[in-house]
């Protein structure tokens, strides 16, 4: 156990270690290898962390661990998390989309820890941008979907980089998968909380639709829901695009989230979503997991998933832990479902009133970490030269070079033109809607 543990959870707002989290730490005491399957949304991230940062080495101040993850968003979450927990090591998120300017300034002083995604830490091993003398710890984190996504061969160049490399950890939350040899996985512990699934307070709805008028039952289910937080999944670009449309033309607010994105226009649909100033995500698989998001009360497959894999990490966006969830499943009238979706009554979906708009909306503010500017600083500046009352100021995101502030949408406005080039820790900021 560390010894600032309790100081460390408290940062997390976590009082006491759930039965997956102490069992990963029991087994790191007596073993180097670990494979930990669990489902999304029990708290992995924490499992993980908490026995890799009881090895590190404070002495030592080099790169002494790499956990490699399948997406850009994981990569930030896993950062996100370490800052907010304040060990006080120095963590690099290196990942495909971002520029590499950045990912070699923030590496003129090694970084302690590296979380990254396989394709971008390959192309730093191979020109010897991370030294790995001092790395001893690997976590490969939902290693399935790294090797699903075509990562094996970036992963066994990488890990072959790797010549004192001690400790694994391997974590998932399906054991549909075979770990291949290059992992070097040895007398490994497995701890295995699939089953806790079996507990889980997920309810299923069936919603029957005409395939020519899908988006008007879609509508008419998003208007019964509310400002409830909820993703619909589709399959396709083409798919949310469509959905997207429909949604505009009824005034619907949401936020889109797709592989092919920019990476900045990825960033910023979480952010909204996680501040409220969208309750809807229009997303690919790509949101099935991965993403660090607010407790979602349902989740909607206007297209049904093509694996049963992928089924089941949709679902997991609700009904997490002990909470419970709803999953809308939509089926046109003439289909059947997949074998791997149980026999379920339709619902019926009634027409409704119009949406209320979100209450929030998103500033942008052109300053972050990297110009020393802090979330007190942003709060400071909206209570004062903003004139906003406490329950006013929503959450704010602060990332390296700018950050995200939550307002009263009403407000926004007048907000912009106040702020707009006010100086905060003596630099002049931009400030607009987004």
């Amino acid at each position: 156990m560390l010894k600032n543990q309790e100081e460390l959870l408290a940062k997390l707002n976590i009082s006491q270690l759930n039965p997956m989290q102490q069992a990963m730490e029991t087994a790191a005491e007596k073993h180097d290898n670990i494979t930990l399957l669990s489902p999304t949304g029990s708290g992995k991230t924490l499992g993980f962390l908490l026995p890799l940062l009881s090895r590190i080495q404070a002495q030592i101040k080099a790169t002494q661990a790499l956990i490699l993850v399948p997406s850009r968003e994981l990569a930030l979450q896993i950062e996100q998390v370490l800052r907010q927990m304040g060990t006080g090591y120095k963590v690099n998120a290196l990942y495909g989309g971002r520029a590499m300017s950045k990912d070699k300034e923030d590496s003129l002083q090694a970084p302690i820890i590296i979380v990254g995604t396989p394709g971008r830490i390959a192309d730093h091993f191979r020109n010897e941008r991370i030294d790995p003398t001092d790395l001893d710890q690997l976590v490969l984190d939902e290693f399935d979907k790294s090797l699903e996504t075509g990562f094996e061969s970036d992963m066994s160049y990488i890990i072959s980089r790797l010549p004192n490399l001690v400790f694994r950890t391997l974590t998932s939350a399906t054991s549909a998968v075979e770990i291949p040899n290059f992992v070097g996985l040895q007398n490994a512990k497995n701890l295995n909380f699939l089953d806790a699934k079996k507990t889980s307070k997920l309810q299923m709805k069936l919603v029957e639709a005409p395939e020519t008028g899908k988006l008007q039952v879609l509508g008419d289910l998003l208007k019964q829901l509310g400002d409830q937080n909820g993703i619909i999944f589709c399959n396709f670009r083409d798919s949310i695009q469509q959905v997207s449309d429909f949604l505009d033309k009824n005034r619907i607010p949401h936020s889109s989230f797709y592989g092919t994105m920019e990476q900045k226009d990825r960033e910023r649909a979480l952010i909204k979503f996680r501040n409220g100033s969208t309750h809807i995500l229009l997303a690919t698989d790509l949101a099935a997991r991965g993403i660090d998001i607010p407790e979602l009360k349902y989740i909607i497959h206007f297209e049904l998933p093509i694996k049963s894999e992928e089924f089941t990490h949709r679902n997991g966006r609700t009904a997490r832990v002990d909470k419970e969830g709803t999953a809308y499943i939509f089926k046109a009238r003439a289909k059947s479902l997949p074998d791997f979706i149980p026999d379920l009554e339709p619902v019926e979906i009634k027409k409704s009133r119009a949406l209320k708009p979100p209450k929030w909306t998103t500033l942008f503010i052109s300053g972050g970490r990297k110009d020393k500017i802090s979330k007190g600083d942003l709060a400071g500046t909206f209570f004062k030269q903003g004139n906003l009352k406490k329950e006013e100021l929503g959450v704010i995101e602060l990332k390296s070079d700018c950050a995200f502030v939550a307002v009263p949408k009403e407000l926004a406005k007048e907000l912009q033109h106040q702020l707009n080039n006010t100086r905060i820790k003596k630099r002049k900021v931009r400030v607009y809607e987004i």
